[in-house]
């Protein structure tokens, strides 16, 4: 893997930066508009979470070259951490009052979703999407 790019995310402009330099990317190698809508949607999420429950963390965008082409986002927060994953990975659980589809909807657009959460220390996203 290569590191692409890392973004601190304190703001909503930076997570608005890191959508766009991570759509253009995927655009230059040529990824399927279909590909830059679901990872855009999906870092979106991840970088709301950020900011919403951690108020600041970060992302590696990684190119992955084998076994084939791909990109590999990893949002990493030092917030509060998820008490219940699985929970949270459930259609419909939130804390906050949402919708609760975020995480859920995270995982299904993606290729591959890992998460790692210590409840009181942070959270670890690891997506990936290749290209078709």
């Amino acid at each position: 893997m290569e590191l692409v790019f890392r973004q601190h995310i304190r703001t909503e402009m930076d997570l608005h930066l890191t959508i766009h330099k991570t759509s253009n990317l995927l655009k230059d190698l040529g990824f399927p508009t279909i590909a830059v809508a679901k990872l855009s949607s999906s870092v979106s999420e991840l970088g709301y979470n950020i900011l919403k429950y951690a108020k600041e963390g970060y992302f590696n965008i990684e190119k992955i070259s084998y076994p084939r082409l791909g990109i590999r986002v990893v949002a990493i927060d030092q917030g509060p951490g998820i008490e219940d994953v699985e929970a949270a990975l459930q259609d419909s659980f939130s804390t906050s009052g949402t919708l609760g589809l975020g995480l859920p909807g995270v995982r299904r657009m993606m290729d591959e979703f890992n998460i790692k959460s210590e409840f009181g220390k942070g959270t670890e996203v690891s997506i990936v999407i290749y290209k078709s």
